[in-house]
């Protein structure tokens, strides 16, 4: 077959079109940016239809489009001319369209991850459809693997108009643009300047792969068919849930977070900072199991959906395969998560970059505790199977054993006896006692157990004002310790949970935004971005003590702290309404579709009780 080829380094490629857009700008506001997924990777998109992340051919892979962090690689798909950008997803789904008007019409770009994904090939699909009027735009592909080192190479067109090409150790494909010219230099970008014309859509479909191609490109229609067909499968109705429409795009982020293995990626990013220049960014590509465990405890509120059994299931194997060993993460595949390395970018402005996490070497106790409250959420839906009572029974025995260690804890701290970790062990026996109460013997053993750790929690974290405090050595109020009373550890009424209750949001909250706890004397603003799911998780506790519209004070309140994408990062700066974090942080969309199911349900009996 006769292909083009192109020049290589040192030859004479094409001229740079005339106004043509460089690829690598300045990175926008997180909330600015939309998140295209199929379980297996994920792509960040910018309002300039600008493609800024995607590590391919996995989530914890190395970027092929890095200008997030500062790195080289894009796929841009945007307007020559003025423009003013807005953007929404298809209902139930993350098909997301770019929209721009431009002075001579409207035009969007239809944008998604082929679905169901490929673990080792991802399809892009990208449609250009003018609703109005006829616009000129600009569309450059450069990808460069290992976040910006490897330039595309190889890079051929077929008879068909096909182009392939190598970057890295990947494989790509790209079709729908016969027309576009190496450009750049080493003629390692292709570059077009389509226009787009009303009733005739034009599609683009770039495929990236750890492995030669074997068959045909996909069929552009076919491949959008597909695609929408899954994600309604996919996504349940969620009718009669109090805020249906952001319930279920939560639940569609945690879908399209979740990796055929059942691993749900904490987010798709790393080293998006949580505090200027203060060192806090990390690498969140891989599965943390407290926050799986949270996405399946919210999922089985709404009903027996898809992502209950896949927590479940990923959640179930790490306990058998590491037992009383089981990290407080992993790969969506299972594997230890790697340390942290640098990778010589710039980063995020404010941060700095970094892969890896040093997660993997710590004891969070409370993973044990959060894991049985999964098994039980399970439980509740329908017996359950062999492998996951043993599973329970590993993490019953494993509290049983480590109960009095040191952990790190759920805000990934100095190792310490941390009061929200043992109270929520507590919470979790409780629940499977109660759950799969099949053995008596077994649940009333775990009974006991769970009084046990209340009573020694009780006898070194009270503080004397009669509220839980962080730690035997730490008396401060923390957000974190509303959460075992919501999951059962205490009863509602128990005068230590509303003493916490009525502390946290005294001490640590601002006009209905919760701050994790007091770092030093500062402002709580100027520590750190208010923490969403502390708030969400105090709209939980203002519902379980019967005040209904304190609950949806703090629901509504923090609901709201998203960008035109309704994605959530992990912190929000409530001074400069900004985004802090990785995103999209997986557990604050989970404790937010938990929110909404559960404010759904009757109000308590106690409603209007006062303090």
């Amino acid at each position: 077959m006769r292909t083009t080829r192109t020049p290589e380094r040192g030859g004479a490629p094409a001229p740079e079109p005339a106004g043509f857009p460089e690829p690598w700008r300045p990175p926008q506001p997180l909330r600015d940016y939309a998140l295209l997924a199929d379980g297996e990777r994920g792509v960040l998109v910018g309002p300039r239809g600008d493609f800024v992340w995607m590590c391919a051919p996995r989530w914890d892979s190395d970027a092929v489009f890095a200008g997030l962090v500062g790195g080289t690689g894009t796929y841009v798909v945007t307007p020559s001319g003025r423009a003013v950008w807005g953007g929404s997803y298809e209902d139930g789904s993350l098909v997301w369209r770019s929209r721009w008007i431009t002075d001579d019409g409207i035009v969007e770009c239809h944008e998604a991850l082929a679905m169901p994904g490929d673990p080792h090939r991802a399809v892009v699909l990208r449609r250009i459809v003018a609703t109005e009027g006829r616009a000129p735009l600009s569309v450059v592909l450069e990808p460069a693997a290992g976040f910006g080192r490897e330039p595309l190479r190889d890079l051929s067109r077929d008879d068909d108009g096909v182009w392939t090409a190598r970057t890295g150790g990947l494989w790509l494909r790209w079709t729908g643009c016969p027309d576009a010219r190496p450009t750049g230099p080493g003629g390692r970008r292709l570059a077009a300047e389509p226009e787009a014309v009303p009733g005739a859509p034009h599609d683009l479909v770039l495929e990236i792969a750890d492995a030669p191609f074997t068959g045909p490109p996909p069929h552009a229609g076919r491949a959008w068919d597909t695609t929408r067909a899954a994600w309604r499968r996919e996504v349940p109705a969620l009718d009669h849930i109090t805020a249906r429409r952001d319930a279920r795009h939560a639940y569609t982020v945690l879908r399209g977070l979740t990796a055929t293995s059942g691993g749900m990626v904490a987010a798709a990013t790393t080293s998006v900072l949580e505090r200027a220049e203060a060192g806090r960014n990390y690498d969140y590509r891989y599965v943390w199991i407290r926050d799986q465990c949270f996405a399946g405890q919210a999922v089985a509120a709404t009903g027996p959906h898809p992502l209950l059994d896949d927590a479940v299931r990923f959640v179930t194997a790490r306990l058998h395969q590491d037992g009383p060993r089981t990290a407080p993460a992993y790969t969506t595949d299972g594997r230890p998560v790697p340390g942290p390395r640098p990778l010589d970018l710039p980063g995020y402005p404010g941060g700095f970059d970094r892969v890896g996490n040093r997660v993997g070497g710590q004891f969070q106790l409370d993973v044990f505790g959060e894991a049985l409250l999964l098994l039980a959420a399970a439980a509740r839906h329908g017996p359950l199977g062999a492998d996951a009572r043993r599973a329970a029974a590993i993490a019953a025995d494993t509290i049983a054993r480590r109960r009095h260690e040191p952990d790190a804890g759920i805000w990934e701290l100095a190792p310490r006896r941390w009061t929200h970790s043992r109270l929520v062990c507590a919470a979790g026996l409780r629940a499977i006692a109660h759950a799969d109460p099949a053995d008596r013997e077994t649940a009333a053993r775990r009974l006991a157990l769970a009084d046990r750790i209340v009573a020694e929690t009780a006898a070194d974290s009270v503080h004397p004002s009669g509220r839980w405090q962080r730690s035997p050595g730490d008396p401060r109020p923390d957000f974190a310790l509303l959460l075992p009373a919501v999951r059962g550890a205490l009863p509602p009424d128990d005068p230590r949970t509303t003493a916490t209750l009525r502390a946290c949001t005294a001490e640590l909250a601002d006009d209905h935004y919760a701050y994790r706890f007091r770092h030093d004397d500062l402002p709580l603003g100027d520590a750190e971005g208010a923490f969403l799911l502390c708030g969400f998780a105090t709209a939980l506790a203002e519902y379980q003590q019967g005040r209904t519209v304190a609950a949806y004070r703090w629901f509504e309140r923090n609901r709201a702290a998203c960008g035109p994408a309704g994605l959530y990062a992990e912190e929000y700066d409530v001074t400069q309404r900004q985004m802090r974090g990785n995103l999209p942080q997986a557990f604050v969309h989970a404790i937010m579709l938990e929110c909404a199911a559960r404010l759904t349900e009757p109000a308590p009996p106690e409603e209007g009780r006062q303090r």
